[in-house]
C-alpha cells in the first residue's frame, strides 16, 4: 500500500508540474496575446489618423480645384486666349516636380509684380503731389498778376 501511495503522490506531483506549466504557457500567452492587441491598436491608430489627414487632403485639393476653375472660368470669360494657352501650358506639366517648379516661377514673378506695382504706385502719388503743387503754384503766381494789374474798368476811368 505504502508503493500504491508513493504511486499517486508522485502522479499528484507530476500533475502539480504540469498544472504549474500550463498556467505558466497561459500567462504567456495571455501576455503576448495582450502585447499584439496593443500593437495593432497602436497601428489601427495611426492608420485611422493617417486616413483622416488624408481625407482633409483631399478636401482641401477639392476646393483648391473648384476655386482654380472658378478663377479659370473668371478668365475665360475675360481674355478666352490667355485661358487657352494658361490650360495648354498646365497640361503640358507631367511630374508634381515640374508642377512645384512652375508654381515656382509663378509665385516669383507675381512677387516682382507686386513691387513693381508698389513702385508705379509710389511713382504715381509723387507724381500727383508734385502736379498738386505746381498747379497750386500756378494759381498763386495767376492770382499775383491778376491783384497787380489794374483791372479793365479801372484803367478805362483813367
Amino acid at each position: 500500500m505504502s508503493n500504491d501511495v508513493r504511486q499517486w503522490l508522485a502522479e499528484i506531483k507530476e500533475l502539480k508540474q504540469q498544472l504549474a506549466d500550463s498556467i505558466r504557457d497561459r500567462e504567456a500567452a495571455n501576455e503576448s496575446a495582450e502585447n499584439w492587441r496593443q500593437l495593432y491598436n497602436t497601428e489601427a491608430q495611426q492608420r485611422r489618423t493617417e486616413a483622416k489627414l488624408a481625407q482633409q487632403e483631399i478636401a482641401n485639393l477639392k476646393l483648391q480645384i473648384r476655386q482654380l476653375q472658378q478663377e479659370s472660368s473668371k478668365l475665360k470669360s475675360q481674355d478666352p486666349g490667355a485661358a487657352s494657352a494658361i490650360e495648354q501650358e498646365v497640361a503640358n506639366l507631367q511630374t508634381v516636380e515640374e508642377l512645384k517648379t512652375k508654381l515656382t516661377e509663378v509665385m516669383m514673378e507675381r512677387d516682382r509684380l507686386l513691387d513693381a506695382l508698389k513702385i508705379e504706385q509710389a511713382n504715381h502719388a509723387q507724381t500727383r503731389k508734385s502736379l498738386t503743387a505746381v498747379i497750386g503754384d500756378t494759381i498763386d503766381q495767376l492770382a499775383k498778376e491778376r491783384g497787380s494789374r489794374p483791372s479793365s474798368s479801372e484803367s478805362q476811368e483813367t
